[in-house]
């Protein structure tokens, strides 16, 4: 405990006083205990993604804000996990439990059972202070090299408008400090050693890192996980609309394919059901056999307006209350009930 003390007062001492280039490597020796290794694994056969986008769940970063164990990391690592674990600077592994995600946003929040006295909280700065060419760095796993520094600037800001305009819009900076696979999740840190963002994704047409990151800003994530509290739903899923619908006898214009579900997660606990084939339609990879979404209440899923009014009934729903499915399964309507 003197230790985790001393590390603590050592951050303190650090994020008081700024920091330029020259003190970045004793801003970096005092923000890396708090910077974690995200590993999560899956059930069932696998989903190839898109080479775009930064890696499939089972590998990423994320960052302690609470001494009782909160870590923020990004939705696409943890969302549709079974199992997570973090692991830590010194190399202890604990398990954890998502508590909040918000895919469109691209960030979650999972509970550690256990936090070394080593480790370090990580303060969430003001990410409407930001400026444009600002200078800022990553602390993180690209392809699992753990507590790697990359060192850039903030290149721009991106507000991402959501379907149908409504709910908040999430905001992103744009950096040019290297994110490559691994780094998803991590924090984005100002020069007073300020988690500022957390890193989402990169754009690349290789797979690797050509100069384009993005990382959604820490005042986004805030309202998003620590004040509203992203339910998480667990699932994961694709849009079915025009002859793909019709192939797979969808009885609206469009609904939402489950793809997978998390174990213990809101829709595992409703009785949602993955899919269990994998097949090439359109030549896309699609897994089958899941349930199709409906409804969400009363409200068909069959347009992108009505799927975002589904989705702000969701989040909206106070907290203990029932939301109904309507899923078609094997060729059968029926309803489940999702506690919010």
């Amino acid at each position: 405990m003197i230790r985790a003390v001393h590390l603590a007062g050592l951050l303190a001492l650090v994020l008081s006083a700024g920091a330029s280039a020259g003190e970045l490597p004793r801003l970096f020796a005092a923000v890396n205990p708090g910077v974690v290794e995200i590993l999560a694994t899956q059930a069932g056969p696998p989903i190839p993604q898109d080479s775009q986008l930064l890696p499939e769940s089972g590998l990423g970063s994320g960052f302690l804000i609470s001494r009782d164990g909160l870590v923020m990391t990004a939705a696409h690592v943890v969302h549709v996990a079974d199992v997570v674990y973090v692991r830590f600077l010194h190399g202890q592994v604990s398990q954890a439990h998502v508590i909040a995600s918000d895919e469109r946003a691209d960030v979650a929040l999972v509970r550690v059972e256990r936090v070394p006295d080593e480790a370090v909280v990580i303060v969430l700065g003001n990410s409407d202070e930001v400026q444009v060419g600002d200078e800022a760095f990553v602390v993180g796993a690209p392809y699992g090299l753990s507590h790697t520094l990359t060192v850039g600037y903030i290149s721009a800001r991106h507000r991402t408008v959501r379907a149908g305009g409504h709910g908040a819009q999430p905001e992103f900076f744009q950096t040019d400090a290297v994110i490559n696979r691994g780094n998803s999740g991590g924090p984005l840190f100002n020069m007073k050693g300020e988690a500022i963002g957390v890193v989402s994704l990169i754009v690349s047409s290789t797979g690797g890192y050509e100069g384009f990151g993005f990382a959604l800003t820490s005042n986004t994530a805030r309202h998003l996980l620590l004040e509203e509290r992203a339910i998480w739903t667990g699932v994961d899923f694709i849009v079915l609309s025009g002859e793909t619908a019709r192939i797979l006898n969808v009885p609206q214009a469009a609904g939402l394919l489950v793809l997978r579900v998390a174990a213990d997660s809101a829709a595992a606990k409703a009785g949602l059901r993955g899919g269990t084939r994998s097949v090439v339609v359109d030549g896309e990879p699609v897994l089958l056999g899941g349930d199709i979404v409906l409804r969400v209440n009363d409200i068909a899923l069959d347009s992108p307006d009505n799927r975002q009014q589904a989705w702000e009934a969701i989040r909206l729903a106070p907290s203990g209350s029932i939301v109904r499915v309507k899923i078609l399964r094997a060729g059968q309507i029926s309803e489940l009930t999702i506690e919010r």
